[in-house]
């Protein structure tokens, strides 16, 4: 394989949803640069993959840029993170900018991403849509950043954790009474569930549970509303 960057899509959940090409491109690897190599240990295992690894996570991904470039700079290194692909919501960013600027050859592998696997589930449809990510944490921020995203005429996909997804439900049904949401959880796992519908219905079924898992939320698009009646034809 020839030297460079090769950004791999690596499954969100179920490990069988590894690609053929990913599988070949970890084998054929000189280095595999891992978001948590624990984490790609056990894939690693499963397919019986034999390769260095190295660490390079959001806190240690500028400090090692060099080095890691370097190396792709004479054989191939594969990028992976815990699950999907890298550089969406997750390491790698850095990386694949410090690769261009250095001349270093890129190359991606596609593979599954939680964002259009939650977006197919939900039905909205995904001719057009924007991805939100992790909303700030704490405070007005939060809520701005909120407003800002449901003010955009198109599907919102955002990513959110167990101990705020209640909080963000309440933020919907607010916000955004008159539209419908989809809360995917632990997608392609044991125990994947798809709860749809006004956040407010949404917000009371998980009321009822503890959450937990990973959670992607897709918000339907506006109804289209016609602000003016059209005026009659002319005879």
């Amino acid at each position: 394989m020839e030297p460079g960057l090769y950004i791999v899509g690596t499954p969100i959940g179920n490990l069988a949803d590894i690609s053929a090409r990913a599988l070949e491109t970890l084998r054929a690897a000189a280095l595999i640069v891992a978001e948590d190599t624990r984490v790609t240990r056990r894939l690693l295992e499963r397919q019986d993959i034999h390769v260095p690894m190295m660490s390079a996570h959001k806190f240690s991904e500028a400090t090692r840029a060099d080095e890691i470039i370097a190396r792709a700079a004479r054989e191939a290194v594969a990028l992976v993170t815990d699950s999907g692909m890298p550089c969406v919501s997750d390491p790698g960013a850095r990386l694949v900018a410090a690769a261009r600027q250095a001349g270093v050859r890129l190359c991606v592998v596609p593979g599954p991403s939680a964002v259009t696997a939650a977006l197919a589930l939900s039905g909205y449809g995904a001719d057009r849509f924007v991805f939100g990510g992790f909303l700030p944490s704490h405070g007005e921020a939060r809520r701005r950043a909120l407003r800002e995203l449901l003010a955009i005429p198109m599907t919102l996909v955002l990513y959110e954790s167990p101990h705020r997804i209640g909080r963000l439900m309440d933020d919907l049904a607010e916000l955004a009474a008159d539209r419908r949401v989809c809360v995917c959880r632990e997608m392609t796992k044991l125990f994947e569930e798809t709860i749809e519908g006004p956040a407010a219905e949404v917000r009371a079924h998980l009321a009822a549970r503890a959450a937990r898992g990973e959670f992607t939320v897709v918000v339907s698009p506006p109804s289209r509303r016609t602000t003016a009646p059209l005026a009659p034809p002319r005879p």
